[in-house]
Order: structure tokens, then sequence, then C-alpha cells
């Protein structure tokens, strides 16, 4: 494997490629919310689509990344600002009832919040990425849960570096994961302060 293109597993593509794969674990055809679209976000589409769902909302204040996240299995788009009701009820009329599953991947506690509410009652699971604020609060109504929601977290994307990182290379070298499409400059560590 060519180290220079596989030293990006080492973090951000790893852990939102495991949170989708081994943490969300979308059923084919399914339908998943990512919220935040930056590379551990993209990464989380990525194994969204790898798992086989069918529909994956891409979820962002920045819409300059809509278009580059189509190559990453994102199929639609939400910009929370662009509508005047919160983002998970936007998301339940997309999707009758709710999405099957969503990722969240900005550390931003309303964001976790609206990535729990938004998915179906009665199977939705909800898993959380991103490292919030250290006094930030995750407040939901208990009915959330009691509708039979599930809310999970994961570090790493639950992948044991030294056993699991062998078989996402497998990944890349059989092609069904395309790590270049998230490398977009090349700098000589003699530049990285430039970086």
């Amino acid at each position: 494997a060519p180290l220079d293109k596989v030293c990006v597993l080492s973090c951000g593509i790893s852990t939102g490629l495991g949170a989708s794969i081994n943490v969300a674990k979308p059923p084919k055809g399914s339908t998943v919310a990512v919220f935040g679209l930056g590379a551990v976000g993209l990464a989380a589409a990525e194994g969204a689509r790898i798992a086989g769902a069918s529909r994956i909302i891409g979820v962002d204040l920045n819409p300059s990344r809509f278009e580059e996240a189509r190559k990453f299995g994102c199929t639609e788009f939400v910009n929370p600002k662009e509508h005047n009701k919160p983002v998970q009820e936007v998301l339940a009329e997309m999707t009758n009832g709710g999405v099957d599953r969503s990722v969240e991947c900005t550390g931003n506690i309303n964001a976790m919040i609206q990535a729990f509410e938004c998915v179906h009652d009665g199977w939705g699971v909800a898993v959380l990425v991103g490292v919030p604020h250290k006094d930030a609060e995750f407040k939901t109504h208990p009915m959330n849960f009691l509708n039979e929601r599930t809310l999970k977290g994961t570090f790493f994307g639950n992948y044991k570096p030294r056993t699991d990182l062998p078989n996402v290379v497998e990944l890349y070298m059989k092609k069904e994961l395309e790590v270049e499409k998230f490398i977009t400059h090349s700098v000589p560590f003699a530049e990285i302060n430039k970086a």
C-alpha cells in the first residue's frame, strides 16, 4: 500500500468510516443522515455508501461542501439555516418519520441532539462521533428513548488500530474505499507550517 495515501487512515477517515460500518451498521437500502461534511463526515458518508444505504443526507451549515460530498455518496443535502423549523423535523418530513441511521460528526451539542431526534421511532440508531465542549450537556425528552430510538457513541470508529487498520487498508487496496478523493493537497514536511 502506498504510504503517502494510506497515512490518512490514521484518524479522521477511519473514525467516520467505522462510525458508519461498525457502529451505525445501516442495513442495505436504508436512509442515513450525516451531520457535518468535513473529513470525518465525508468518511461516514463513504461508510454508509459502502454499506449499501440508498439515501445519504448530508447536513451542514456550509452549502459549498455539498457538491464535493456527492463523491462520497451523499444523495441529498439539508442546510439547517434554510429552514424555519428544527432540522430534525425537516429530516422526519423528508423520510416519512425519520432516518434509519444518523452519524454526528461536528462535536456541536445541538447537532448531537438533532442527530438523535431525527432517527425513526422503533429502530432508529444515532451515533455520536464529534467531541463536544467539556461543559456541554445532552438534553432530550425521555420519550425519545422510550420510543425505541438508540443512541451510541464511538471513538476511532470502534476500530482497534493494530488489528483492524490492516483491514481498512485492504478495503483501499481492493478499491472499495477510495482514499484519493479525501486528499486535496500534498505538501512536503518542510512546509508543514504553510500547510
